[in-house]
């Protein structure tokens, strides 16, 4: 069954809070399954105040396109796709090294997908991209900062010709509760069989919050990381048990070769941190683009205090504590990557005068050293209306500088928001005034 039909099922489902998300990966989705995860009703993108089909964007493949059709740019490849992936993904700024493989069948071109044939997905902050070896056609999700993921499919080959279809199509899987209810992007895991089919039950939606053992069904992983146990780099091959997983096929694997031939990839490896970093990033982006999208509703429809509506202020403390890594799971294990993304990555700063960067990893006890997202810097959180901004920035000086900030942020050690607190100070221009006061009250208590 295609990730299609099984999302328009849930979709049909009236009790969301206790139904599994029958997700898998359609590349571009959201996440988790914990109990921290709230399934939210769909936001109308026809409303006047979103437009999201008919308004012009100003993503990274919409600016491409105009790009390639003036012929102020040109994107040759050689004789073979890889060439003209190599090329896009050099113009788009996305690194080989954030490459990720999925084998479940859980994209329109499910029948295109194996165990022996995955489909690779490469990211930067505001494009992820999907292709499939023997396949023509890429599918990309771009961010426009202010309406969030736009979704397109191309030719590879084609580019200069043919340029980007843009695909509402797409919202038939990525609007919906997997993505906040609004368009967005999502990462899932499955039991797959043999084939990479995924089994009906037990498929769920994954972030930061989800625990190791129900991640990365239907992906490839190469790590060093112990023996935590995940659904990654296994089959179910008994059809009477179709979520029983072939553990033996299992973990801590640096590269591919026997699993399935790597030539005609762009790398030979599946890394662990990239795709936990993706992760994180699909879920952040949801958030952002939920809350912006309510406060132009509630503006359009004449409130005066829009950020006074409860469902409103409560998706704002969800975004915030997401940002704060709130319900992280703990790694197990410390954890290597098999890649550079380890080191790409972290490079894209920006620091302050410490050398210190959010981007930068820890591994040892969580994914990130300074537990405050990196999407603090992009477009989309730079595109919030000043109303919007003001109110999450309140909420995050209270959490950085607050000894009892609450329950949720207890993960957040006295030295963690100090870090944090500078950090951004010297990083990120458009921080209010008062996040450069003495940090007194924050030494007064705390661990």
């Amino acid at each position: 069954m295609s990730l299609l039909t099984l999302l328009g099922e849930m979709r049909k489902t009236a009790n969301l809070g206790r139904f599994l998300v029958l997700g898998a990966f359609v590349v571009f989705g959201h996440s988790a399954t914990s109990s921290a995860q709230e399934y939210l009703p769909d936001l109308p993108a026809a409303h006047p105040a979103i437009r999201y089909a008919e308004r012009s964007v100003d993503d990274p493949i919409a600016r491409l396109s105009r790009d390639l059709e003036n012929g102020s740019v040109e994107l040759h490849g050689g004789e073979k796709a890889l060439g003209y992936l190599s090329a896009l993904l050099e113009y788009l700024d996305i690194y080989t090294d954030s490459q990720a493989l999925v084998f479940s069948k859980t994209s329109f071109q499910a029948t295109k997908i194996a165990p022996d044939n995955p489909r690779a997905i490469y990211f930067n902050d505001e494009v992820a991209l999907a292709f499939i070896r023997g396949s023509d056609m890429i599918e990309l999700a771009s961010i426009d900062p202010e309406i969030g993921p736009i979704f397109y499919t191309a030719n590879i080959r084609q580019l200069a010709t043919e340029g980007f279809e843009r695909r509402q199509v797409c919202l038939k899987c990525h609007l919906g509760p997997a993505t906040s209810g609004v368009p967005g992007l999502f990462v899932g895991s499955v039991f797959p069989g043999p084939t990479g089919r995924p089994a009906r039950e037990d498929a769920i939606i994954t972030d930061h919050r989800t625990p190791f053992r129900d991640r990365w069904g239907g992906w490839y992983v190469n790590a060093t990381r112990g023996q935590q146990e995940d659904r990654s780099n296994a089959v179910a091959r008994n059809p009477a048990q179709p979520l029983l997983l072939d553990e033996a096929q299992g973990r801590n694997q640096t590269h591919l070769y026997g699993k399935f031939d790597p030539s005609g990839y762009l790398a030979p490896v599946s890394d662990i941190v990239a795709l936990m970093t993706f992760e994180h990033q699909t879920q952040m982006l949801n958030y952002l683009t939920r809350v912006s999208w309510e406060e132009r509703i509630a503006r359009h429809e004449n409130d005066a205090a829009p950020l006074e509506r409860p469902q409103i202020a409560s998706d704002i403390e969800a975004l915030v504590a997401y940002m704060f890594f709130a319900g992280e799971v703990p790694l197990p294990e410390p954890l290597e990557g098999v890649s550079t993304f380890t080191e790409t990555f972290p490079a894209r700063g920006p620091r302050d005068t410490k050398g210190r960067s959010l981007r930068d990893f820890d591994l040892e006890r969580r994914l990130f050293r300074y537990p405050l997202s990196y999407m603090v810097y992009s477009r989309s959180f730079d595109a919030l209306s000043e109303d919007l901004e003001a109110e999450i920035y309140r909420r995050m000086y209270d959490v950085l500088t607050n000894p009892q900030p609450g329950a949720q942020f207890s993960h957040l050690r006295t030295a963690d928001r100090r870090a944090i607190l500078e950090i951004l100070r010297e990083t990120k221009p458009s921080l209010p005034d008062y996040f450069k006061a003495d940090d007194a009250k924050m030494r007064k208590g705390g661990k």
